[in-house]
């Protein structure tokens, strides 16, 4: 649905309720995808939306809730009493449920779980951190036995009446529970009846253990082409699986994540238009103050290197180039293995190989800046001496500043940093400040300074 489409339903959505007619608002909303849906409603003030959300089917509430942020869906549950939410979180995804549930208040999140029809199959998710594949899993998977024919899981199936997009895979365990193999689908439609799933399975399940990485399970779900992947418990026992939906959010996220990070500022929580203007201001005042000082450490360069600059004032007019061509060498390089570590192309034991790598790379980059900032120099009336300091600066700086871009984020892996934390405004601050001091310590010697 086209936005425009969409500003034109949000106005009559508000023109509804502006007229108190709940009931014409509900109509509009339910006529809606859930997606379309938790936009609109989102775009309403809190008591609207709490007034609204206990009028809308308890399907079409649970829907909205589960689209919305996280943080927003928390606090609007936070506002509604324990018995208008236990409904909708009893039609949620358990995975979805145990989201909320664990944004919310303590006590609140025990009363809501205390009016469920079955809490133990939210409880046990709330355990597990919201990063890690215990986390994202839902509980609700259909488990069948080896010696089950294809015919006796179809008739389980259809009892089941699973959501359509939790029969990607189907789990096969012993009698402890333990996964044992995995069966599609398609295996069981176009097997003979009577097949045992054990002649039909797949004994080489690829699963992880509940503590698992988000990232990880992105990672072999994109790799082995999955759809769902099962969770199992440091015994075997199957606790769950995480679909493929699941894995969008997370790589939407991660992307988010490390975008801003990119900028050098810290993740926002919420949409921005939602994040007041102090909460901006502290996700990324910190980060600018650390800058501000390291950037500080040009100023100190160049003082320190200040008769250098009186004797040759023209030394000062190729700072900018230099400093600017060092930065984005440097920052192409930390692009480029950011994201080759997230895609699992490069890991922290391949440090050397891949600095190797980049120092014959950025060795042929400088030598292709170095000859043309030469003639860059002579045009601008320098001297052979002081053109050839500038060409051999933009080979050292460039040649440095593929180094540094090449470790930093290994070395940032490696301590448990996001690598995204030391690309941008960080890597260009740092060649800044070394940047100028290799310059001015070629030009004391090419200039005899």
């Amino acid at each position: 649905m086209e936005s425009l489409n969409l500003e034109y339903i949000l106005a009559r959505l508000r023109s509804a309720l502006e007229r108190d007619d709940i009931a014409g608002a509900t109509a509009i909303l339910e006529a809606l995808r859930p997606a379309d849906q938790a936009d609109l409603f989102s775009e309403l003030d809190d008591h609207e939306q709490v007034v609204l959300l206990p009028e809308l089917a308890i399907a079409d509430s649970a829907n909205i809730l589960e689209k919305m942020e996280e943080r927003e869906a928390a606090d609007l549950v936070a506002l509604l009493l324990p018995e208008v939410v236990v409904p909708i979180v009893e039609k949620m995804e358990p995975d979805e449920a145990a989201d909320l549930l664990g944004d919310l208040a303590p006590e609140q999140a025990e009363a809501v779980l205390a009016g469920l029809d079955d809490p133990e199959e939210v409880r046990p998710l709330l355990l597990h951190s919201d990063d890690s594949a215990g986390g994202l899993m839902t509980s609700e998977v259909l488990a069948l036995r080896r010696k089950m024919t294809a015919g006796e899981a179809l008739q389980a199936i259809r009892l089941w009446q699973p959501e359509a997009e939790e029969i990607y895979y189907l789990f096969v365990v012993d009698r402890e529970g333990v996964l044992d193999g995995v069966v599609s689908l398609r295996q069981l439609v176009v097997a003979r009846p009577d097949d045992r799933l054990e002649t039909i399975m797949d004994q080489e399940v690829i699963s992880v253990l509940a503590g698992t990485d988000k990232e990880e399970c992105a990672r072999l779900m994109s790799r082995y082409d999955l759809l769902a992947l099962p969770v199992v418990g440091d015994t075997g026992k199957l606790l769950g699986m995480v679909t493929v939906d699941d894995m969008v959010d997370v790589l939407v996220d991660e992307a988010t994540e490390d975008i801003q990070r990119l900028g050098g500022a810290q993740p926002l929580d919420r949409p921005y238009l939602d994040m007041g203007t102090l909460s901006i201001f502290r996700k990324r005042v910190g980060w600018l103050l650390l800058l501000f000082v390291t950037e500080s450490l040009t100023g100190s360069v160049l003082r320190h290197f200040e008769a250098e600059l009186h004797a040759v004032v023209a030394l000062a007019f190729f700072v900018p180039l230099l400093i600017g061509t060092g930065g984005n060498a440097g920052t192409q390089t930390t692009s480029t293995l950011i994201r080759s570590l997230a895609v699992g192309e490069v890991a922290p034991r391949d440090a050397l190989h891949a600095l190797w790598h980049e120092l014959r790379v950025g060795l042929l980059l400088g030598l292709a800046m170095s000859i043309i900032a030469y003639a860059r120099a002579l045009s601008w009336g320098s001297g052979h001496e002081l053109a050839l300091t500038v060409s051999l600066a933009i080979l050292a700086i460039v040649v440095w500043a593929n180094g540094l871009g090449a470790l930093l984020p290994i070395l940032a892996t490696r301590f448990k940093i996001d690598p995204a934390v030391v690309s941008g405004p960080v890597m260009s601050t740092l060649v800044d400040a070394t940047g100028l001091f290799i310059y001015f310590t070629i030009a004391r010697l090419v200039l005899g300074l």
